[in-house]
């Protein structure tokens, strides 16, 4: 079994040795620049974590870890064109570098990039991970657009939210954690299993992340807080506080939280008095501990040995209890 450790020293190599043509400069250097960036990088550490509870060589994985990673940088370039983002992990964003023709065209390009690296994955294999690739690919353009829409939308509700994180943000881990599974050698029921692990997990993951938007700490968040009090951005916190609400009251919230106020920090602060005042932050503690211990039953539910699924779980305990 590799370490926690190991498998992100060999994401980091993976990517540091990945090599693109010179030219076009134009559409080759973005891409370098985006992958350059650093971030957590936990979703190619899930393809070869996943492909190590089954196996212990992890070398037939590496590509497809590879692929996972340049698809999901991929759907952050056009994040943020779409969200006019200024910023990404502290760096220039490429269409403000460049300009959007080329984050769009390089973003293309990242998509041509990973299916070459999937089709190194063994024939025998290929096919069910291709159909994995696509489901994912497709359902982050479906949670996007339902994201997009609720910009548009007075007030959204919890099921509608959770589909749409679920598309967003928790399809991809689940992807990579089948990805990897399937090229270890897990059987059928094990890979669903490890798939409803990475689900669950996610939508713990982007629930945290509301979370930490008002409530984190500016420092180790690295973003603003209150941000998407700013945006007037439904989160999870903005739904269970309107959950709460009643008549007037209820009104007077979603109206104040839609305002796009010239007074920023005062827009902050009256959400925000909602928020202590209705407790959210307990109710979103409690939901995201409840998404946790759904993971855990999925991992526990893997047929192997306990040992084996130690890094999944060393994971599982960082994203649960992050501060950034």
């Amino acid at each position: 079994m590799h370490s926690l450790d190991t498998l992100n020293h060999l994401v980091a190599d993976a990517i540091s040795n990945f090599r693109l043509p010179n030219e076009p400069r134009n559409l080759y250097e973005p891409i370098s620049y985006i992958l350059g960036m650093g971030g957590k990088r936990i979703r190619p550490v899930l393809v070869l974590a996943a492909c190590n509870v089954y196996s212990e060589d992890v070398t037939p994985a590496i590509p497809s870890a590879l692929a996972v990673e340049i698809f999901h940088n991929f759907t952050l370039v056009h994040d943020d064109i779409m969200d006019n983002a200024d910023k990404r992990r502290g760096f220039e964003t490429i269409h403000k570098k460049w300009d959007s023709n080329i984050a769009i065209l390089s973003g293309d390009a990242m998509t041509v990039l990973s299916y070459r690296l999937l089709a190194q994955a063994d024939q025998t294999h290929l096919k069910n991970i291709i159909e994995i690739f696509n489901d994912f690919a497709l359902g982050i353009c479906e949670g996007q657009q339902m994201d997009m829409d609720f910009e548009t939308t007075e007030m959204v509700d919890r099921q509608s939210y959770l589909r749409m994180i679920e598309l967003k943000t928790s399809i991809l881990l689940k992807g990579a954690l089948q990805i990897g599974a399937i090229i270890g050698g897990a059987t059928k029921s094990d890979i669903e299993a490890i798939g409803e692990f990475g689900r669950s997990m996610g939508i713990a993951f982007q629930l945290q992340d509301d979370l930490l938007d008002c409530f984190g700490d500016e420092s180790t968040f690295g973003k603003r807080i209150g941000g998407d009090i700013v945006a007037s951005k439904k989160t999870i916190i903005t739904i269970l506080a309107a959950e709460k609400l009643t008549g007037e009251q209820r009104k007077g919230f979603i109206d104040l939280y839609n305002q796009k106020s010239t007074n920023e920090q005062q827009k902050i602060e009256k959400v925000m008095d909602y928020y202590h005042k209705l407790a959210i932050k307990a109710d979103v503690e409690r939901l995201i501990d409840d998404y946790l211990e759904k993971a855990k039953e999925s991992l526990d539910a893997l047929d192997v040995d306990d040992k084996r699924k130690e890094v999944l779980r060393q994971i599982l305990h960082k994203l649960g209890s992050r501060n950034s």
